[in-house]
């Protein structure tokens, strides 16, 4: 009995999760639950920025020059801007006055690199491992900051997208297209006392395009290495009284090699993974008065993945044909914005509806479908106070369900959870701004938790020096599956409680040269107690809340404007990341990341990008023995070329792992190898 359980939940963590602190930590993945969310439907300037003190910003990703065009439109519908952030305070703000540490990509910069799917978006972003099971669509999570993957809320539009069906409420990065994503922003460090539940780590808040300006038809097709071919394509528009955005995406790679050579017996057939996504989306805008705006966005996903799983021996190996996963992802928003007291205090009243579905066919173990479902009403509002003063309160009331079935019968569970928070963003004197906030929940199975976050930053005009630094709490709360599971072996624990941390950051940043030029550093820690992990009790295996991990490690940036026409930049992370129970490194968290990003315009219509990352060695289970091994690091380089041909029409091409890097990031999934693409993008 304990052998198949051991089997069972580390295949799980090696297939599922790819989040565990230990080998018999089953489920641990992403994301959810109680949140209170960005600005939602729209980014709307809630606050009026300082003027640009020509402070540095460690949350530029951008690498594209200067003279590439594009940037910041300063309306309200769209913030294509990365010197402005939303998620570390719930509202527009400069870059520059915030002390959180966030990353901004901008779609220009997923355009001039090229990325398809949002795992290749992060993959440069410091303080993250993105881990994915072999090539496109398969399971992909995010370690941020040496925290767990189920440690990372993540939104789309302001919805919380994470699965209220799996085993951790986790979220598959892998599934999402970049084709709509107008801005990414990851915000590091412990964010509950905004966003609720499981932002232990931080945020990944992700904003599709909204529509401006006349009509406007966009398409896109391309082809290459792996069977790739997508299309993509959307019409969107807007005045000031309404704006309007319809997008489809077609992704498709019929042929990704994923199995290392050395995993299968002799003679056998090695298979390729292919995957097939349709991504639709919608975003709405009417000002129905001067003061009321109604707000709609809607998205969905529908995917198909076939892969090579393991057979049920041990040591375990590929099957000999293919497994199959189907998808299919829903996510919706309808907002109401009225503004009053002269547009010094704005509400927002909005409904949220998540579903995820999946439906797993394996060779080995059967078929299972999983049913993970959210609704959620709340209401903010933002008042400014005083010049440099805004207070941001609201209140939320969600629900979740799940209803699974597998080899050991159906699940079905729900809970609902309550929130309210309050945020005071101040500048208390010239050039020193605070952001701090505090949070309740009340859950329907574990009762209220507090938590809050304190974040002060400080300007030196004179010097061009930003001092920030951060101190807040966050909780991560038992899933619905690890408090009701049950099967022959193993059964949920209702009494679980809320994971918990507390973490700080403190660090500078520098600009020099006229603020052609930047480069920072900052100190991190996450004290993380109450984990949970699996465990015997009264004669069967359940969830405990007895771990404990320690994270901390430091974050440096560098970058420039050599020219207007040339613009590097470069990042590093060093992680501790450490089991407090067996003093041994955390799973999959690297000690070492490194990331080189460069544009350049040799000539007006050209524009060429190049992207270097280096993952260091990493703690990992071995896909065959389950043992605990040493992965060795690997070196990816990517470079992209852009062509303008004429106005509306550009030629591009790229070539992914441009020295056919051999690799495996997790143990016994093979990196995609050297890929070359190209194709064509038509606007009218």
């Amino acid at each position: 009995m304990l052998r198949a359980f051991m089997r069972r939940t580390t295949r799980a963590t090696l297939l599922c999760t790819l989040s565990s602190f230990s080998a018999l930590e089953a489920d641990a993945e992403v994301p959810t639950s109680p949140n209170t969310e960005l600005p939602a439907v729209t980014v709307t300037a809630d606050t009026d920025p300082k003027p640009n003190k020509k402070a540095p910003s460690a949350a530029q990703q951008s690498s594209t020059p200067r003279a590439s065009g594009g940037g910041a439109t300063g309306t309200a519908r769209d913030i294509d801007n990365s010197d402005v952030a939303v998620s570390p305070t719930g509202i527009v703000s400069p870059v520059e006055q915030i002390a959180s540490s966030v990353t901004v990509i901008t779609s220009k910069e997923i355009q001039a690199q090229q990325r398809r799917t949002l795992p290749d978006v992060l993959k440069s972003v410091p303080g993250l491992n993105v881990v994915q099971t072999g090539g496109p669509g398969g399971l992909t999570s995010v370690f941020m900051r040496g925290t767990n993957s189920n440690h990372t809320k993540v939104l789309i539009d302001g919805i919380d997208v994470s699965d209220p069906s799996n085993s951790n409420r986790s979220f598959d990065f892998g599934q999402v297209l970049t084709t709509d994503i107008e801005r990414v922003e990851v915000l590091r460090g412990p964010q509950s006392g905004l966003y609720g539940a499981d932002a232990l780590g931080g945020v990944i808040a992700i904003y599709t395009k909204a529509g401006k300006g006349p009509p406007k038809a966009t398409g896109m097709v391309e082809g290459g290495s792996f069977g790739t071919f997508n299309q993509a394509t959307s019409i969107s528009g807007g005045t000031d009284r309404y704006n309007y955005s319809f997008s489809v995406s077609h992704f498709r790679a019929d042929d990704t090699p994923v199995t290392p050579f050395d995993l299968l017996l002799p003679g056998e057939e090695h298979h390729s993974s292919r995957y097939d996504n349709w991504t639709y989306s919608t975003k709405i805008g009417v000002d129905v008065t001067k003061d009321v705006t109604v707000n709609f966005v809607s998205r969905y996903t529908d995917a198909t993945l076939h892969f090579t799983g393991d057979d049920s021996g041990y040591p375990s190996h590929p099957n000999s044909s293919l497994s199959r996963s189907d998808y299919e992802q829903f996510y919706t928003r309808g907002e109401v914005v009225w503004k009053t007291l002269g547009g010094n205090l704005t509400n927002y009243f909005g409904i949220n509806y998540a579903n995820l579905q999946s439906d797993n066919n394996d060779t080995t173990w059967g078929r299972s479908s999983n049913d993970g479902e959210r609704v959620k009403y709340d209401w903010r509002s933002v008042l400014r106070v005083a010049p440099g003063y805004t207070i941001v309160t609201g209140a939320e009331h969600q629900r979740g369900h799940l209803d699974n079935w597998d080899g050991n019968g159906p699940l079905s569970a729900e809970e609902w959870n309550r929130a309210g928070f309050v945020e005071l963003q101040s500048e208390i004197f010239r050039n020193f701004f605070l952001v701090s906030n505090v949070r309740y929940d009340d859950n329907e199975n574990f009762g209220g938790h507090t938590t809050w976050r304190v974040a002060p930053a400080y300007l030196i005009e004179a010097t061009g020096t930003k001092l920030k630094g951060s101190v807040g709490t966050g909780f991560k709360a038992p899933t619905l599956y690890q408090r009701f599971m049950v099967s022959p072996w193993s059964q949920g624990n209702p009494d679980l409680a809320p994971e918990e941390s507390l973490g700080m950051d403190a660090g500078f940043e520098q600009s020099i040269f006229k603020g052609r030029a930047q480069f920072g550093a900052i100190y991190f820690y996450n004290d993380i107690t109450n984990l949970i992990n699996s465990g015997f009790d009264s004669g069967h295996w359940t969830y405990v809340n007895v771990g404990k991990a320690k994270t901390s490690g430091v974050e440096v940036f560098a970058s420039a404007d050599i020219t207007d026409s040339l613009r590097v930049r470069a990042d590093y992370t060093y992680t501790e990341a450490t089991n407090e129970d067996t003093h041994t490194q955390l799973l999959r968290r690297p000690r070492n990341k490194a990331s080189l990003q460069a544009g350049w315009i040799p000539y007006d219509p050209l524009l060429l990008t190049a992207s270097l990352v280096y993952i260091g060695e990493t703690a990992d289970i071995d896909r065959s023995t389950y043992a605990t091994i040493t992965q060795p690091g690997f070196t990816l380089v990517n470079v992209a070329a852009d062509y303008k041909l004429k106005e509306g029409v550009s030629l591009f091409g790229r070539i992914d792992n441009l020295f056919d890097k051999r690799y495996e990031n997790p143990n016994g999934f093979e990196g995609t190898g050297i890929g070359v693409y190209g194709g064509l993008r038509f606007t009218n």
